[in-house]
């Protein structure tokens, strides 16, 4: 039997757990630093955590208890988290705290399980997560300076953090909660801004809404320079660093900032983040068993970055400068594996935290059973072009000059831009986003329905069209991320300036947001049939290499006498080209085999049923295995391993 993805065994472990750490009225229960022998203590006893870090944000409700029992059964005491500011105020004073955004479910199942917690509320996070956490409807404003003392912005903050910190203190450990630090802004010493005002705002209005008693620290990477810019006096400042850093020297940089008290390694890195097109990064097991021996040998208290990688569902991975988005694995080669899988990398760092502290004694929970459920065939059902009246429920907006997203209030996903060609275009006319790179991430081309080709940021910025004047030319703009770290974090998505044909300055715009996530949830019934197997009267004319982006959809069912599914899978897409995937209405996230490294996605199972079909919309952006010209077929394919490291390849496509 499993409750919320975890076997009864190991849920009543859960409860023994929980009751062996006995809560201690909060009147007597202190979280402090001894300065005199560089130590935390709690409870007036001395402390040190071990700490590691999985994202609520990146794992289904569902398998949380799972992952943090994991975690605990490792020998950690503690776990970090972000709070991803983004994820709960999606709209201006719209705020989603239920389900897979209950921050404060996630922190009290913690404690159930005698975790400690190590809070990043912020409001800044990085975390290779869209826009390093802050809303993208921050832009409006288009000269706002974020990160920064800009009055605007801390307006924005500071109604963010009076909904936020209030929820966040009873969870203290003070106030009888699993929280004993909280870190203010994040390696804010790497920004350009140095704003030691800004720092200064932060502080005062944790202090406001968290009290004085609780640990405020900072953290930045072991450079003088960072620290100069990242910390503040009455914030306690940490370092970050991985394996190929000199620990002594790290912890040099640290003991500039704080003469006395712990040491502190706030992100040891297990293993890397990927992007689109490069290889797969891992870390050896050998040289992260290496590092923290030593980090745990001389006292120093560490939190490992990522223990839990999970996965970056829907449009939320980030993006870094030059232009390289995240995929949609956040696997970071970490010890628990993308689908909570035990791997040789956990049982290492278990054994070398059992040489220093004593671990849990019990079952450590087994990796999820998989299941390959199998090829799904896929039929076509509406181009993009051809279902705006289902995608566009909001109405167009016209404009003589390109819109960005955040102008027409559209936050995530694809927009498409509408115009005429002023003249008759042969096959030498060059549509271009230059001189100013201005397509934010990738414009999917069409002229009267003929695919042309793909501009993308920073990589293509022109394309030779053809078509007769007065032709409807289509640019289907996708948003692939934004810039999650660094000075460009203000990053702006859609048609960002003008785009050119020849000679001209294309204008009279007309700007279609796509919801496609209501499409897909709520209207796909009304779809049925509508372009199933019609063929495109334009298919012949187009270029091969691309077919218009289309909807395609499938259906596969699990039996229910079989004992023990829906298990969870990953789905494969032989032959497809680049895209989104749904299933069941839940958005798993981008695929794009053409480039890797990831091939396959995970489906966690609480999204799958045994009681009806199950759904599998795919919205394919360059080129499906079965496109209208020709006989072939399309499927997707669910596998019970995962490929994340398949090599990258460079291509445009």
């Amino acid at each position: 039997m499993v409750v919320s993805g975890v076997p009864v065994r190991a849920l009543a472990l859960l409860l023994l757990l929980a009751s062996a750490h006995g809560f201690r009225d909060a009147s007597q229960r202190t979280f402090e630093i001894d300065y005199g022998r560089d130590r935390f203590l709690k409870d007036g006893q001395p402390f040190r955590y071990i700490s590691g870090s999985i994202h609520y944000s990146r794992v289904p409700r569902f398998y949380w208890a799972d992952r943090l029992l994991k975690m605990k059964m490792a020998g950690l005491n503690a776990i970090q988290t972000y709070v991803p500011w983004n994820f709960h105020e999606p709209q201006p004073g719209h705020y989603e705290f239920s389900e897979d955004r209950d921050v404060e479910y996630f922190l009290r199942l913690a404690q159930k399980l005698g975790l400690l917690v190590i809070l990043r509320p912020g409001p800044y996070i990085c975390a290779e997560w869209d826009m390093g956490g802050l809303p993208a409807w921050l832009l409006e404003k288009q000269s706002i300076v974020l990160r920064s003392s800009d009055p605007d912005y801390l307006a924005a903050v500071d109604k963010w953090l009076a909904v936020l910190l209030p929820k966040m203190k009873p969870l203290l450990y003070q106030n009888g909660g699993p929280i004993i630090t909280v870190q203010v802004e994040n390696e804010y010493g790497s920004y350009f801004a140095c704003d030691y005002n800004y720092l200064r705002f932060l502080q005062k209005r944790f202090r406001y809404h968290l009290g004085d008693s609780v640990l405020l620290f900072t953290t930045d990477g072991p450079k003088q320079e960072f620290l100069r810019c990242g910390t503040l006096q009455g914030l306690y400042a940490t370092v970050d660093f991985g394996v190929g850093s000199n620990i002594t020297e790290a912890f040099l940089v640290q003991r500039n900032a704080e003469p006395k008290g712990p040491l502190i390694n706030s992100e040891f890195y297990t293993g890397w983040l990927d992007h689109w097109g490069e290889r797969h990064w891992t870390v050896e097991t050998e040289a992260v068993v290496s590092s923290l021996s030593d980090m745990l040998a001389r006292g120093a208290n560490v939190n490992m970055y990522m223990f839990m990688g999970g996965t970056n569902f829907a449009y939320w991975n980030g993006a870094n400068t030059p232009y390289a988005a995240q995929p949609t694995s956040y696997d970071y080669d970490a010890p628990l594996s993308e689908a909570g899988d035990l791997t040789e990398k956990y049982f290492a760092v278990r054994s070398v935290i059992q040489k220093f502290e004593k671990v849990p004694e019990g079952i450590i929970p087994p990796s999820t059973p998989k299941f390959a459920y199998g090829k799904v065939a896929l039929r076509k059902l509406k181009t993009v072009e051809g279902a705006l009246d289902i995608l566009c429920t909001r109405g167009s907006t016209k404009s003589l000059y390109p819109l960005t997203f955040i102008q027409v209030k559209q936050y995530f996903g694809f927009v498409l831009y509408r115009t005429t060609l002023p003249e008759d275009c042969g096959n030498s006319t060059r549509l271009s986003s230059l001189p100013f790179n201005g397509v934010h991430d990738r414009a999917y081309v069409a002229i009267d329905g003929v695919p042309q080709g793909i501009l993308e940021r920073s990589r293509v910025f022109s394309l030779n069209v053809q078509g007769k004047a007065g032709a409807n030319l289509d640019l289907l703009v996708e948003n692939m991320g934004r810039v999650n770290y660094g000075r460009y974090i203000n990053d702006s998505k859609g048609l960002v300036s003008n785009m050119t044909l020849g000679s001209h300055i294309l204008t009279n715009w007309t700007i279609f947001p796509l919801d496609t996530e209501e499409a897909v949830r709520s209207r796909l019934g009304s779809w049925a049939g509508r372009d199933a197997g019609r063929l495109d009267e334009h298919c012949a004319h187009g270029s091969s290499n691309y077919t218009l982006p289309a909807f395609y959809v499938g259906n596969f069912s699990i039996p229910s006498e079989i004992p023990d599914l829906p298990q969870d899978t990953f789905i494969q897409f032989p032959g497809w080209t680049k895209g989104q995937v749904w299933i069941n209405g839940f958005n798993l996230g981008r695929y794009w085999p053409a480039r890797g490294p990831q091939m396959t996605l995970f489906v966690p199972k609480h999204i799958l049923t045994t009681s009806a079909a199950n759904n599998i919309t795919v919205l394919e952006l360059e080129r499906a295995p079965c496109g209208s010209c020709g006989p072939e077929l399309c499927a997707v394919e669910l596998v019970d391993q995962p490929v994340i490291g398949a090599p990258a390849t460079r291509s445009h496509l």
